[in-house]
């Protein structure tokens, strides 16, 4: 007969979630009690198998993820540095994309994740009824948006910092016109762009330069949406001579409609970007770059320790680095009369 996990475990004179523990490589167990349960797995003939780790640990060895939009480069790219971290560690994902209201209540209203996954990573912002619900459910709780929050763990970056960074650059560079692409209709209860906005209102007050609601316009934070905003801004009775964009998507779709009415970029209109897109290099964008793929490992790696090492007390809020990089999108503004 095969050997079972438990088999191992009498044999080792262990437990058999330790057994487990130690043939997935997971912390909690000495280096020489790791190999003498190898050994003894090897001489047995056992071979771990996901429901023989689930009887044996309690656990679904499943990671639930809720996103807003999956398709999106942001997302997208926190969601599969998670991933591959889940995966390393023995662990399988199960996405909710909860892209439209009605589907985002029915998620909330029923939660299908209880008693199916053993953490939950959340790439949306939940309300204080959501995040109730969230915590209800008993496991640890990590997100990568947003601020701090009870009972997550939340791995982020200073969004007024960064923003405040692109915005002063532009200031320094002798812009006065500085018009801002938000992305207000963005994810539900999603504080990116309210903070972002924030900071850019801060950093005209600091300069002596008087906010002009006709340079703002919604992005969707999208190229196509970029694109548009940009167009509305320029059919201001006094367009920017810059633009700061709340993400390189929508610069892109900025950068997109200035070449269409013939303007150049930094010459007419500098723009500056956030994120650090993996084509913003490519196409020469001065942009804040923040470590989205980091942050989306990190997160897991905080959920697989919480899950490993319960006891342990956690990070509450983790703040990543972000840095401006300059490339050639901006540049001073030209003489042509006040700016």
């Amino acid at each position: 007969m095969t050997a079972s996990i438990t088999d191992v475990a009498r044999a080792a004179g262990v437990s058999a979630s330790t057994v487990s523990r130690a043939l997935r490589g997971r912390p909690g167990v000495s280096d020489e009690v790791r190999a003498q349960i190898t050994v003894l797995a090897a001489q047995l003939g056992y071979t771990a198998s996901r429901s023989a780790s689930s009887l044996a640990s309690g656990r679904t060895f499943t990671i639930g993820v809720v996103v807003p939009y999956v398709g999106r480069w942001f997302f997208g790219t926190v969601l599969d540095a998670a991933e591959r971290e889940f995966s390393a560690a023995g662990y399988d994902v199960l996405l909710y994309n909860l892209g439209s209201p009605e589907t985002r209540k029915r998620f909330f209203t029923k939660l299908p994740v209880r008693k199916r996954v053993d953490a939950v990573l959340s790439l949306l912002i939940p309300d204080e009824e959501e995040s109730a619900a969230l915590r209800s459910l008993g496991v640890p709780l990590a997100t990568t948006v947003g601020g701090a929050r009870p009972g997550f763990t939340v791995v982020g970056i200073d969004d007024r910092a960064g923003t405040g960074s692109a915005v002063r650059h532009l200031v320094n560079l002798g812009h006065r016109r500085i018009g801002m692409i938000a992305g207000v209709s963005g994810p539900q209860h999603w504080t990116t762009p309210i903070e972002r906005r924030q900071a850019y209102l801060d950093v005209l007050a600091d300069a002596g330069i008087e906010h002009d609601a006709a340079l703002e316009a919604d992005g969707d934070y999208t190229v196509e949406g970029g694109e548009r905003a940009m167009t509305e801004l320029l059919a201001a009775s006094r367009p920017p001579t810059a633009v700061f964009a709340q993400s390189d998507e929508m610069a892109m779709g900025a950068l997109r409609a200035l070449r269409r009415h013939r303007l150049k970029v930094p010459d007419d209109v500098s723009v500056v970007g956030f994120d650090d897109h993996e084509l913003a290099d490519v196409i020469g964008l001065t942009t804040v770059a923040q470590p989205v793929a980091d942050q989306g490992a990190e997160a897991a790696r905080l959920l697989l320790r919480q899950l490993d090492e319960p006891d342990t007390e956690q990070p509450g809020h983790v703040q990543m680095p972000i840095r401006l990089v300059l490339r050639e999108t901006t540049a001073p503004p030209r003489p042509r009369g006040p700016q």
